[in-house]
C-alpha cells in the first residue's frame, strides 16, 4: 500500500509562473477510459489520489466526472493554483483542495483582491465537507496583502475555521539533469510511499519527475506490482531506505 499515488490528469497548465519547470511533453488530457483502467489497477494500493503532478488539473474538461468516478473506492485530492476553482464549486466528493496562492501574478489580468475573493467563495460552498489548505512560499511578495485578507474574512490564526487551514512552505527547485545541484547521500519516499503517473500512463518513482526522466514503465500496458518488482525499482527502493540515491535526477534533487 502506498499513501499516496500522484495522476496527471493533464500536464496542460491555465499560467506560466516564473517559478514553474515548465512542460516539455506533449500537452495531453487522460481520457476517462484510462483513467478508469489505472484506477482499477491501483485500487489495491492505496486509497489517496492526488490530481497533480505537473499542469493544472481543473483545465480537465471532464474534472468532475474524474471526480465522481473515483470517489466511491478513493479520497480524492487536488492542487490548483485557485483561478479555475469556480469549476468544482458544486462538487461535494472532494477530500482536500491545496490552493497554492503563491502561483498568483498580477500579469494574468485579475487583482489580487478578486482572485482572492473568487476562492473565498467557491471555499465557502465546499468547506463543510472538504479540507482548504491556503498555501504560501515563505519569501512570497504577496504574503502580507494575502494574509491581510485571509485574516479580514476568517479572524483566526493557523487553523482558520473547520476545515480551513494555512500551510507556508519553503519554495523548492525542481530537479532537473541541467542544475548544478549534485549528492549521492539523500533520502526520499519515491516508490516507498507514494508513486506518480504521467498523463500518458508513464510511471514514475515521484512527483517531482516531471519530465519522465525515471520511466519505470507504462500502466496502461503492465500491472503496478510487475512495475515496481522490476529490479531497478527494488534497487531504489533499497539505496533510499539507506539515503543513498542511484539515478541521476535523484542526485540532482535536494527537495527533502
Amino acid at each position: 500500500m502506498y499513501k499516496k499515488i500522484y495522476v496527471e490528469i493533464t500536464n496542460n497548465c491555465n499560467l506560466k509562473c516564473d517559478f514553474c519547470i515548465k512542460n516539455e511533453r506533449k500537452i495531453q488530457y487522460m481520457k476517462l477510459d484510462d483513467f478508469k483502467k489505472i484506477l482499477n489497477k491501483i485500487e489495491v494500493h492505496t486509497k489517496y489520489l492526488y490530481f497533480h503532478i505537473l499542469g493544472e488539473p481543473l483545465m480537465h474538461p471532464e474534472i468532475n466526472d474524474f471526480i465522481d468516478y473515483a470517489k466511491d473506492k478513493f479520497q480524492i485530492n487536488i492542487t490548483t493554483n485557485g483561478y479555475l476553482i469556480k469549476k468544482i464549486e458544486n462538487n461535494k466528493n472532494i477530500r482536500q483542495i491545496n490552493i497554492s496562492l503563491h502561483s498568483f501574478n498580477e500579469k494574468y489580468n485579475i487583482s489580487l483582491e478578486d482572485y482572492m475573493n473568487n476562492i473565498f467563495e467557491i471555499v465557502d460552498k465546499l468547506k463543510d465537507k472538504t479540507y482548504i489548505s491556503f498555501r504560501l512560499w515563505v519569501n512570497n511578495p504577496n504574503n502580507s496583502k494575502m494574509l491581510e485578507l485571509i485574516d479580514k474574512k476568517y479572524k483566526k490564526d493557523n487553523i482558520l475555521e473547520k476545515n480551513i487551514y494555512i500551510s507556508y512552505l519553503k519554495e523548492f527547485i525542481w530537479p532537473d539533469m541541467n542544475i548544478d545541484y549534485y549528492s549521492e547521500v539523500g533520502e526520499c519516499y519515491g516508490l516507498i510511499d507514494h508513486i506518480g503517473i504521467l498523463v500518458d500512463g508513464t510511471v514514475v518513482p515521484c512527483c517531482l519527475d516531471s519530465k519522465g526522466i525515471i520511466n519505470l514503465g507504462n500502466i496502461l500496458k503492465e500491472d503496478l506490482d510487475e512495475i515496481v518488482s522490476k529490479t531497478r525499482c527494488k534497487n531504489m527502493i533499497e539505496k533510499f531506505k539507506n539515503k543513498e540515491k542511484v539515478e541521476e535526477l535523484c542526485k540532482k534533487c535536494k527537495f527533502l
